[in-house]
């Protein structure tokens, strides 16, 4: 709670700002005369910056979460008051702000951001234009526009000409909005009055216990874990436990579900259900713990994705072992390919959601249309998430199958029926869910018509080798990609009949299928600007996971060695796709990965040599180490030889 009592009468609200700021972590505070001033401020600065106006009453843990923002570099406060005279509105879309000065606005600037370092230049340079300082700027560039979107036509306040002016600048900006807390900009003292007992009201650590949940969550999660895990999110702070400690008891917990799974009998599987319950809950308490102690960092959250991935797929290897030691001759062959959907769906949820992240940025592309079947369907999407609590809001979240009930009908299943029966409603569900979602994707994409690949390096995430850049250009990736997926998948039906019926894989079959799958390497260098381009990374998953499996049924390698070399392959794909959604650069030893198409030549070699689990454990070892040694070298020694130079918010 906000202290009020013994606050001198009448303190300046700059001077309190400045206190509240060194509480929320800045550990350089300083009062610019004008615009001017902070422009120089902003030159000489190699860190974040933070910038507030002097209006601002709140919670000092409002400034502190916006410092800590881990949405992005550039965040600014948005609260929902109506816009007084000189404040700027502010339109956002999936927590981005697409546009300032807006006609139809979502929020009103909340006289506060954070500028990452690499926004710092165009900070500088908005703040001099802002001051009149740049001379090929006319006056009548530094009021506002007259129109809807301005709070009356006027001149817009200092902070918020520098938001405009990073905006107009191209900048991308993150939108921190205030939830439970409180945070208003004042014009005079009853407003201010107003504001600081609005804030007095509000039991600020109670509220940042509650803001530890996510707003929004799945079904599952939200009645059957998130209605009491931040109490063990209080107790784990008190005790002194960090995220990344909770992160790794929850793995041990999988781990240990996964055991007891393949050992079978009902007292291990409903101990085992019980671990992998007890295990998402701390999975959940992991992220809330960092949102409560405000304790985000890179690592952390590279971590937390990769043990998600980890901890199912290892719980799938369970599963698949229990049902073959009970019995099931295919086992492992659903083991896999529940990793194998699972995987091709995730690629195709990261994808989409950087689509729709930068359709956000284009709202006029994404507007054209509107009365297309695409259209309709992103508007009636639109209206489901907006009702947030009814039936059709809570079943468009739980169709699509969450992690949270994937770990729900797993630990049910399992205790109840036994791995067999897991494993089986986990491919049912996925499947109907990836066709749902696949499809209804594709409609919407289709109408978005935004490409997102151009805006990435396509290679990198495509997983492309020397190999692949080597080979001839050929357009149309997706098709490309397809084609290959097809060929992996027809060599692995063949594989599998063959193996069944006691003969051996004719060995022009894996041959054609890597002439496909070369086919879809020749991709490579082409424009990936296609309104479905977006699917290409999946579509290369799906043909070199199936090619990888083909290759080990035709040389009949154990399917525990298929699952790891497969299981290999998914930790390093899920690190490229953690580092997009991070915002991070490429993995340092990626090119030694070599890239997937020379990985599946290897493998055809070494079934044509006699000698495919040979090939598939020795690639897998090698995969293996040097995704450790890259992990090692970009969260261990890069950061020790760069620490030096790290600056704290100022």
């Amino acid at each position: 709670m906000e202290p009020t009592a013994g606050r001198p009468a009448g303190e300046p609200l700059t001077e309190r700002l400045a206190a509240q700021w060194r509480r929320a972590g800045a550990d350089d505070v300083r009062i610019a005369a004008d615009l001017t001033e902070l422009a120089d401020l902003v030159a000489g600065a190699t860190g974040p910056v933070l910038v507030s106006g002097a209006d601002l009453v709140a919670h000092t843990a409002v400034l502190k979460h916006l410092a800590t923002s881990p949405v992005g570099p550039t965040v600014a406060l948005v609260l929902t008051d109506p816009p007084a005279p000189g404040q700027a509105t502010v339109r956002e879309e999936r927590g981005q702000v697409v546009e300032v000065g807006a006609a139809d606005p979502s929020g009103v600037f909340g006289g506060a951001l954070r500028v990452g370092a690499a926004d710092l230049p165009a900070l500088a340079e908005a703040a001099r234009r802002a001051a009149g300082t740049v001379p090929d700027v006319p006056p009548s560039d530094l009021a506002a526009p007259a129109a809807p979107g301005t709070a009356g036509g006027g001149p817009l306040d200092a902070v918020d000409r520098l938001v405009a002016g990073l905006a107009a600048r191209g900048t991308l900006i993150f939108a921190h909005r205030v939830r439970l807390l409180v945070a208003h900009r004042v014009g005079d003292e009853a407003q201010r009055a107003a504001a600081e007992a609005a804030v007095a009201a509000v039991d600020e650590d109670r509220a940042e216990l509650k803001l530890s949940v996510k707003e929004r969550d799945d079904f599952f999660t939200t009645f059957f874990v998130s209605t009491w895990s931040p109490y063990v999110t209080k107790a784990a702070a008190r005790i002194g436990i960090g995220p990344t400690g909770v992160t790794l008891v929850s793995v041990a917990f999988a781990v240990a579900a996964a055991v007891l799974f393949g050992t079978g009998g009902r007292p291990a599987l409903v101990a085992g259900a019980v671990l992998l319950y007890l295990g998402f809950v701390l999975d959940c308490v992991d992220g809330q713990l960092a949102r409560y102690t405000r304790h985000f960092s890179a690592w952390g959250g590279w971590l937390d994705t990769m043990a998600d991935r980890f901890k199912e797929y290892v719980v799938y290897a369970g599963l698949g072992f229990g049902a073959t030691h009970a019995g099931f001759r295919y086992g492992w062959a659903l083991a896999l390919a529940a990793m194998t959907l699972q995987t091709v769906r995730h690629m195709t949820d990261t994808w989409y959601g950087a689509l729709h992240d930068e359709a956000a940025r284009r709202p006029k592309v994404v507007s054209a249309d509107a009365g297309g079947i695409g259209g309709k369907l992103n508007a009636a999407s639109t209206r489901v998430q907006a009702d947030t609590g009814s039936v059709s809001y809570w079943l468009k979240r739980t169709v699509v199958f969450p992690i949270g009930e994937r770990w729900a009908l797993i630990a049910i299943a399992a205790a109840l029926f036994g791995p067999l029966v897991a494993l089986v409603a986990v491919m049912a569900w996925g499947t109907l869910a990836f066709a749902y979602t696949g499809g209804l994707r594709t409609l919407r994409a289709r109408w978005m018509r935004v490409p997102v690949l151009t805006t990435v390096d396509a290679a990198l995430h495509r997983d492309d080798g020397l190999l692949a850049r080597t080979l001839p250009v050929a357009r149309r990736p997706l098709l490309l990609a397809v084609l290959g997926a097809l060929g992996a998948a027809g060599t692995l039906v063949w594989a599998l009949l063959a193996v069944h019926g006691g003969g051996d894989l004719p060995i022009w079959v894996p041959v054609l299928a890597l002439v496909l799958l070369l086919g879809a390497a020749q991709g490579s260098r082409a424009s990936h600007d296609g309104s479905l381009d977006w699917l290409v990374p999946a579509a290369l998953r799906a043909a070199e996971y199936l090619f990888a499996i083909a290759i080990g049924v035709a040389g009949r390698a154990p399917a525990w060695l298929i699952f790891g070399y497969v299981l290999v392959l998914t930790l390093h794909h899920y690190d490229l796709t953690a580092r997009l959604e991070k915002r991070q650069s490429a993995p340092p030893l990626h090119a030694a990965t070599l890239g997937w198409a020379a990985r599946s030549v290897l493998l055809v070699i070494g079934l044509i040599a006699g000698y495919a689990s040979i090939a598939l454990a020795t690639l897998g070892a090698y995969l293996l180490v040097v995704f450790v040694a890259s992990v090692v070298l970009a969260w261990v020694v890069l950061p020790a030889r760069a620490r030096g130079g790290v600056r704290s918010p100022g």
